[in-house]
């Protein structure tokens, strides 16, 4: 048996989740282990994004902003970047810069289930 793939990664990452009973439940330690070895295969700016979200979880928010801030220019165009930016800022208690990224995912998300959400953070700060 050789060594997992890319998809046998993604598959542990997703199993990480599902077996946790609850969300302070999760092994965000492995899901972050998951994600180096990922990044050996398939080093995209998605899967460093998603990485960036264990951080939060495993290295705090202002590690997590740190590991966002490469990704800028190459995930300018994409909601789920400037959502995920907004809650780490939002952690750091910059509610401005938080509020200016949330807005960005708005005008950026298409998904109207993703919109509302969105635009119900804009709301709640």
């Amino acid at each position: 048996m050789g060594r997992p793939g890319p998809y046998q990664l993604q598959a542990a990452i997703v199993a990480c989740h599902a077996e946790a009973p609850t969300w302070d439940d999760t092994d965000w330690t492995q899901i972050l282990v998951l994600y180096d070895m990922l990044l050996r295969m398939a080093d995209t700016p998605i899967v460093r994004l998603h990485r960036a979200v264990a951080v939060r979880y495993v290295l705090g928010p202002a590690a997590a902003l740190d590991a966002l801030a490469p990704l800028a220019e190459p995930l300018d165009g994409h909601h789920l970047f400037h959502a995920a930016r907004a809650e780490l800022l939002r952690d750091l208690g910059r509610r401005v810069e938080a509020r200016t990224a949330d807005r960005r995912a708005l005008a950026l998300a298409s998904n109207p289930a993703q919109r509302a959400l969105l635009a119900e953070r804009l709301a709640w700060t």
